[in-house]
């Protein structure tokens, strides 16, 4: 049975409702920590035990944002924010007591917005929680937020080098083929291609991507460069169009594409 929370003061949507928080955690000692504390919050708490409960609860209940233990029974942690997020784009943060890159780089590519290593404090976990929520508000009023924010093109796309981004309809083409990029993956793309051969400040990109209110360390950041040099790279070990600039941040460099195919 899922177990709520009574209502202190709530924390709420901005359609007035209290914050109802699927917790998925087969850990008893931190099922009972998470309970009291973000209950005392004002989080409205439901809580799987398993893999397969998290999937039927967020049915049930319609959460409005999932926090994700990363090794469940059942089914993986992995596999419930893959199904959870094959349909719907709900807020999720996954939880890890692994403090390995991969589980990082996995969770963020099947769709987790966040992540949190155990063991961890309270304060932090809800401020990523407002955090996240605040900017999933954003992203669901409508038009997506990178596109709102993204300055004027008269054509509707970014183009540099081989990469084409088409703002209208959300389309990267690399060398003439489509690559499918996952949200955050597709803003960070075009923030820098926006601003090919200027070096963005890891700041700036985080401020840009994930928001001012981002708490998170900047791990999250490095994992996405990661994944798009996989997507868009010819050799993502030796990358020519985002490079690092060591100490500062990233750029995004056009001029080094035609040298790199020539080779």
């Amino acid at each position: 049975m899922p177990t709520p929370v009574p209502l202190a003061q709530q924390a709420m949507t901005t359609d007035s409702r209290p914050i109802n928080v699927l917790l998925a955690e087969d850990e008893e000692s931190f099922v009972d920590a998470l309970v009291v504390g973000l209950g005392r919050e004002g989080f409205q708490v439901t809580v799987a035990r398993d893999g397969s409960e998290a999937l039927r609860l967020f049915d049930e209940t319609e959460p409005d944002l999932v926090l994700l233990d990363l090794m469940l029974p059942k089914v993986s942690g992995i596999d419930v924010c893959r199904t959870i997020r094959s349909r719907s784009s709900v807020p999720i943060i996954m939880v890890t007591a692994k403090a390995a890159e991969i589980d990082t780089v996995v969770g963020l590519e099947v769709g987790a917005d966040d992540y949190v290593a155990k063991p961890y404090r309270l304060r932090e976990l809800v401020a990523r929680i407002r955090a996240v929520m605040r900017r999933g508000t954003g992203d669901r009023t409508g038009a997506a937020g990178a596109e709102r924010q993204a300055p004027e093109h008269e054509e509707g796309f970014w183009e540099a080098g081989s990469v084409r981004v088409d703002l209208d309809t959300r389309r990267v083409f690399v060398r003439g083929e489509e690559v499918h990029l996952r949200r955050k993956e597709f803003e960070l793309l075009a923030l820098l291609v926006e601003n090919a051969g200027r070096v963005l400040t890891r700041d700036v990109l985080i401020d840009r991507v994930w928001g001012s209110d981002y708490i998170g360390d900047t791990k999250t950041l490095d994992v996405h460069v990661k994944r798009l040099r996989s997507r868009i790279e010819v050799d993502p070990s030796r990358p020519v169009l985002i490079t690092t600039v060591r100490g500062v941040g990233y750029r995004f460099d056009a001029s080094e594409v035609a040298a790199a195919h020539r080779h």
